[in-house]
């Protein structure tokens, strides 16, 4: 029997949204492919998965490093030959402080991760499913509430989410001819250890500091999953008069 499971690749897979959504697509009967900095977290990623063995593949990965980035994708095409689905998923907060406080080194960290690491592996997608046969593929970017509006305090982490929208938008347009389509999932508050000190207290616009609702992680899993799942004609204006306005 030919087995026909998609090849789905999770940056930052090693915890939190894409810890939770690497297991879910393997559940979901995907090959998955574990991207991250850490080796040992994404290898704990797979802990008590049964089809681990036979359909995970993991490679620690620097997503800020076009070099690292590009041997990910290698590796991918050398085990299965091709890339169904990328979930473009890490990323950091950096440091929490006003405006005019941000290290300058701070703000590069978050850039280089969450925009340009983001851009190096959408890139790398797109060359694969175009390249591919049957050409073609799913990008999911991991937006955020923040693509939408800001937190205090967080400069970087907006702008940098608000940034993905664009990429987001610009892959969704060059991808019609090559059948890639690409999204965005916006999450709020998920309960993972980048959102522990808002399920702790988070900091409101008038100054004042509140609990805010959260939500299980595995929702988020679970809209990923839906998205992952969607056949490539249906998208958010994949071929609709509205990215590109015609």
């Amino acid at each position: 029997m030919v087995d026909r499971r998609r090849v789905a690749i999770v940056t930052g897979a090693g915890s939190g949204i894409g810890r939770a959504v690497a297991r879910a697509l393997l559940q979901a009967e995907y090959r998955v492919v574990l991207a991250g900095r850490h080796d040992d977290a994404l290898r704990a990623t797979l802990a008590d998965v049964p089809t681990a063995r036979d359909h995970a593949l993991v490679v620690p990965t620097d997503v800020t490093d076009a070099t690292a980035v590009r041997r990910l994708f290698e590796r991918v095409a050398e085990r299965w030959g091709r890339t169904d689905v990328l979930f473009n998923n890490a990323g950091v907060f950096g440091q929490n402080a006003p405006v005019n406080e941000v290290a300058v080194e701070q703000w590069r960290s978050v850039v280089d991760t969450n925009l340009t690491g983001s851009f190096l592996c959408a890139q790398a997608a797109f060359r694969a499913m175009k390249a591919q046969s049957p050409q073609g593929g799913r990008i999911i970017n991991n937006g955020s509430i923040s693509a939408h509006v800001p937190r205090p305090h967080a400069i970087a982490y907006t702008v940098t989410k608000h940034a993905i929208t664009g990429l987001t938008k610009a892959i969704s347009l060059e991808g019609r001819a090559f059948k890639i389509a690409c999204g965005q999932v916006d999450i709020g508050n998920a309960v993972t250890d980048l959102s522990a000190n808002i399920a702790r207290g988070a900091q409101q616009a008038d100054g004042s500091v509140a609990v805010e609702p959260m939500m299980d992680v595995r929702h988020a899993a679970d809209a990923v999953l839906y998205m992952a799942g969607l056949p490539l004609e249906a998208n958010v204006a994949t071929n609709m008069p509205f990215i590109g306005r015609g």
